[in-house]
């Protein structure tokens, strides 16, 4: 795949992964076939920032884990209301690297 392609990528989307997994989605791009680009170009990723403030705002009813994905936790969470606000308060540190960690998930299962 042409570099420039995968500098954009990566310049557009490090905000959506761990620091310690870009080189590895860098090299993954480099060898990517031209065929698979399409698909690369039409992954939708869970932005971390928006995770941190649902979980914020909602965190007791769980809207932070639905919006990640996370829908039996999500139910779990607003049935336990935020585990009794106190996962409430361990997602209000944690669920911006859990929606990272996601859109690694997303980005491995599309590719791989």
């Amino acid at each position: 795949m042409e570099s420039s392609k995968v500098d954009m990528f990566m310049l557009i989307n490090n905000k959506y992964f761990e620091s310690h997994h870009l080189n590895a989605i860098r090299e993954k791009l480099l060898t990517l076939d031209d065929s698979k680009w399409p698909i690369v170009q039409t992954m939708q990723f869970k932005n971390p920032e928006t995770a941190q403030m649902l979980s914020f705002l909602g965190g007791p009813i769980g809207i932070d884990r639905f919006y990640i994905g996370d829908t039996g936790l999500g139910i779990a969470k607003l049935l336990t209301c935020g585990g009794l606000y106190i996962w409430m308060i361990i997602d209000w540190f944690s669920i911006a690297g859990t929606a990272r960690e996601k859109n690694m998930e997303i980005f491995q299962n599309a590719l791989y």
